[in-house]
């Protein structure tokens, strides 16, 4: 971790940028394209099939959605993990620490009762974004959590 920095205001969201960007992005281009294949296809195709073409895209598109609505929030009460398919809540106390180590996807949350979660709201592909909210995130969990000597 890089030299430490002061603990944000709260309440605080980190939500990576390209990430929502691809996901989005792709979803916009998958549904239109899947009306338009709808639209447009050849005869044998009859409106079932149509309809069909459009429920796939909009599937796929919620999928994409799932990956594109990751964050990570944090308030007085303790920290929020969105990830692609479940909501995590934990009060402060219950976080001992976080880690992105080089080449992570993303931090890694540690928990007073053993567990470790993903935080996928950080992504470590946002390398210069994600070492810094790590570093607010760890600042915080100082501030707030009872692992407060370390």
């Amino acid at each position: 971790m890089p030299e430490s920095v002061p603990p944000p205001s709260l309440p605080i969201t980190w939500r990576p940028r390209r990430t929502r960007f691809v996901a989005y992005g792709s979803a916009a281009l998958i549904v239109l394209g899947a009306v338009a294949m709808a639209i447009f296809i050849a005869e044998p195709f009859k409106l079932p099939d149509r309809v069909g073409f459009v429920v796939l895209g909009c599937a796929v598109a919620f999928v994409l959605h799932l990956l594109g609505r990751v964050r990570v929030e944090a308030d007085d009460e303790g920290v929020t993990i969105v990830n692609a398919v479940r909501t995590h809540r934990y009060t402060w106390p219950e976080i001992l620490e976080v880690t992105l180590l080089s080449g992570d996807p993303w931090p890694r949350i540690d928990f007073s009762d053993g567990r470790t979660i993903g935080a996928m709201g950080i992504q470590g592909s946002e390398k210069p974004r994600a070492v810094r909210a790590t570093a607010e995130l760890a600042a915080l969990i100082r501030e707030r959590g009872e692992a407060r000597e370390a």
